[in-house]
């Protein structure tokens, strides 16, 4: 939580999809400041309940099992490649051989 702010000043985006974790006020006015839609549910102990895009929060999901497939793989998950540039073409056989499955 408390990097998300440094991390997404450096990106443009439409949207930003996070878990009840990242439900703060400052971090939802920071997103609304860039003219983006905050798709995170709202904490169990919020007291104005925040409606968010039910149906955009489910993609979140997608992403979240791709991660854990990406950890199946030992070279990829240790990271055993030094060098962005191997390791972003692991990363791209890897897509093929789940995408492939």
């Amino acid at each position: 939580m408390t990097q998300a702010r440094a991390l997404l000043e450096a990106y443009a985006f439409d949207r930003a999809i996070a878990d009840k974790g990242y439900d703060a006020d400052d971090l939802l006015a920071f997103i609304a400041e860039k003219g983006a839609e905050a798709v995170i549910p709202p904490k169990a102990n919020r007291t104005e309940e925040r409606a968010y895009d039910k149906h955009v929060y489910k993609e979140r999901h997608l992403v979240e099992c791709f991660i854990n497939k990406i950890k199946w793989y030992r070279r990829v998950f240790t990271r055993y490649e030094k060098l962005a540039r191997r390791y972003m073409a692991f990363l791209h056989l890897v897509g093929a051989f789940i995408w492939l499955r």
